[in-house]
């Protein structure tokens, strides 16, 4: 089963430019449960918690944040596909971690000797990609 939730990405819309949410697409996702000083939170989720919190109100349901990226480094990770959705701000700002990591830019060179064409010529599958 696939979840869409809209994610704010203050740091992605810093760097890549764009609006300052995501659409995130999660499938069977994990959480990220804490992190260390060193880790950056990149974009968060709020979840309903199973705890309840008592209020001047009464008892109400209360939301929880749930860390679904972060950045240490030159590592990355996130609990959602970005790959699954047209906007490819996150792609962009890996290989720019990337370049700012080994100072090299982040061109793909392809080769063309006769050994790889048959790998060349071979049909192309996209995957499914969430359009809004």
């Amino acid at each position: 089963m696939q979840e869409l939730s809209e994610l704010s990405v203050p740091e992605i819309a810093a760097k890549e430019g764009g609006p300052p949410s995501f659409h995130g697409v999660f499938i069977r996702a994990p959480a990220i449960l804490e992190v260390g000083p060193e880790v950056e939170v990149l974009a968060e989720v709020t979840v309903a918690s199973d705890k309840r919190v008592e209020s001047q109100e009464g008892i109400s349901e209360s939301e929880k944040r749930v860390i679904v990226a972060v950045k240490q480094g030159n590592l990355l990770a996130t609990a959602f596909h970005p790959e699954l959705t047209a906007d490819t701000r996150w792609h962009s700002y890996f290989l720019k971690m990337s370049e700012d990591n080994t100072g090299a830019s982040s061109s793909i060179c392809l080769s063309t000797s006769e050994e790889h064409l048959s790998f060349y010529e071979q049909p192309r599958i996209d995957l499914p990609v969430f359009q809004y």
